[in-house]
């Protein structure tokens, strides 16, 4: 079988194995120890065990199953998906995965990564470990991008701070959570003093360790447009195929009286966007409408989320900033289907800029 990483946080990115080399000395140190915190032992079936203090910080996580119900959930699942793909493990002779992981919600491959309750194997924590390093990455990845047409590095620490605090109750009661929080706090600070240098020699920084293999903010090449179509399609059918065995009709219509309305919420913007363009037919006017209405609506609550972020910090960059994050975070067919062009990007990188002059001129800088 192939090994785990040593380090106990390999699973939370590329950036957060790294996070673990020799900026200092106590760095290797703090990532393999183990504590009555919640760390981890560094060893290749690494278990998570919480102190009944970490336990009494999840009592409010109300609606969510207790960890140990949640770890059974897990296994059951990847054994169903095993015998769906007819495949005896996550990882087969050729060192790929097979099976696709990304449906499993952050915390449940938390479980796995950390072989929760000794549940999974060592290529089963593999498997939940690159999972969660393309979620880190992606996370990282339009800021980045943003970063290079800017020259500020704060958006990229606020990208791996919001990371860090979307994380489960479980995993913010490690040691390692903590230490890479006050590191990305740290560095985040670092920016807020000069957002033109990339900070440099914080210990455990995941950013610093991202940016040196992904300046640019690039990511794995994406799934072709058309087997995204066929695969939204084939979603759309199933709701379809749900509301006729109901007596009713999908509809994509908010004004209709009748029939079952469409469920897009759960479908990603890429998704949508295929849809909207409907490049190979495979979906009718009223769908690829729906999909657009819905598209433009997500858009529109980031920009308003930008301006909120703008308005709470009086710093009037913020709104320019977030625009930029968010077309940097859009596939080629999202910014088509949302007509995001690149003179709109050349527009609010424009914003931006004559917004950051200003305020420097203002704090004397």
């Amino acid at each position: 079988m192939t090994s785990i990483n040593h380090n106990p946080y390999a699973h939370l990115g590329s950036a957060y194995a790294r996070a673990g080399s020799p900026q200092s000395s106590s760095a290797n140190t703090l990532l393999n120890q183990a504590d009555s915190s919640g760390s981890f032992q560094g060893n290749e079936a690494t278990n998570l065990t919480l102190s009944e203090a970490a336990r009494a910080r999840l009592s409010d996580a109300s609606g969510q199953p207790d960890f140990a119900t949640l770890t059974g959930n897990m296994r059951e699942a990847l054994d169903k998906s095993y015998a769906a793909a007819k495949v005896t493990g996550p990882i087969g002779a050729d060192g790929k995965t097979t099976v696709d992981l990304s449906s499993f919600d952050r915390r449940s491959l938390f479980a796995v990564a950390t072989n929760n309750g000794g549940k999974f194997s060592p290529d089963e924590q593999k498997a939940a470990s690159i999972e969660l390093s393309n979620r880190f990455n992606d996370a990282l990845a339009p800021a980045a991008a943003t970063s290079k047409l800017t020259g500020n590095f704060s958006s990229v620490y606020n990208a791996a701070l919001d990371y860090l605090d979307g994380a489960s109750g479980e995993e913010k009661a490690t040691a390692v959570w903590s230490a890479l929080h006050t590191a990305v706090t740290k560095g985040l600070q670092a920016t807020r003093q000069d957002p033109t240098k990339a900070p440099a020699s914080i210990a455990n920084d995941p950013v610093a360790a991202y940016l040196a293999s992904n300046a640019d903010g690039s990511t794995s090449t994406p799934q072709d447009i058309s087997s995204v179509a066929k695969r939204v399609r084939a979603s759309l059918d199933a709701q379809a195929k749900a509301a006729a065995a109901s007596g009713k009709e999908l509809v994509f219509d908010s004004g209709r009286k009748t029939g079952q309305q469409a469920d897009l919420s759960g479908i990603d913007n890429r998704s949508l966007a295929a849809v909207s363009l409907n490049q190979d037919g495979l979906f009718s006017n009223q769908e690829s409408f729906a999909a657009k209405q819905t598209l433009d609506a997500r858009n529109r609550a980031s920009i308003l989320a930008a301006l909120n972020r703008s308005q709470s910090t009086g710093d009037p960059s913020q709104l320019s900033l977030g625009i930029l994050n968010t077309y940097s975070a859009m596939s080629a067919e999202e910014r088509q289907a949302s007509n995001w062009t690149p003179e709109f990007r050349d527009h609010a990188l424009a914003n931006y800029k004559s917004s950051s002059h200003i305020i420097a001129m203002l704090r004397g800088q």
